[in-house]
């Protein structure tokens, strides 16, 4: 079921012209599980708001896995991916980088509710 769940992540929620039209694209998967994790690690996981992260990082990282194996993509490079995401939004959260927190709330508010 998580799996299904992951997938879904893939899929935006806006109107679009066909099936196609959408789908995220991979980099942007990659930068919510980057967003997400740096979030969740800069927060900690005692408060209610850091295990909400830790959750919404762990959707992201298996839905951006998800991404590259359905893109045919070498696992190693994908693991990478996420790794360089997330060294990054942890840079960028950091000094309050307001792309990077607008970014990082997009991304939740599609993060589905994992209890």
């Amino acid at each position: 079921m998580f799996t299904a769940l992951a997938l879904a992540a893939l899929f935006q929620t806006a109107p679009a012209t066909g099936p196609v039209a959408n789908l995220m694209a991979y980099e942007d998967v990659v930068r919510c599980a980057g967003l997400s994790q740096a979030a969740s690690e800069l927060e900690g996981a005692e408060s209610e708001a850091g295990s909400k992260l830790f959750d919404a990082a762990l959707y992201w990282s298996l839905a951006a896995s998800q991404a590259a194996q359905a893109a045919g993509r070498d696992p190693v490079a994908a693991d990478r991916d996420q790794t360089l995401a997330r060294i990054e939004a942890v840079r960028r959260l950091t000094i309050h980088d307001a792309e990077a927190t607008t970014l990082l709330q997009r991304c939740r508010q599609r993060t589905p509710d994992l209890g």
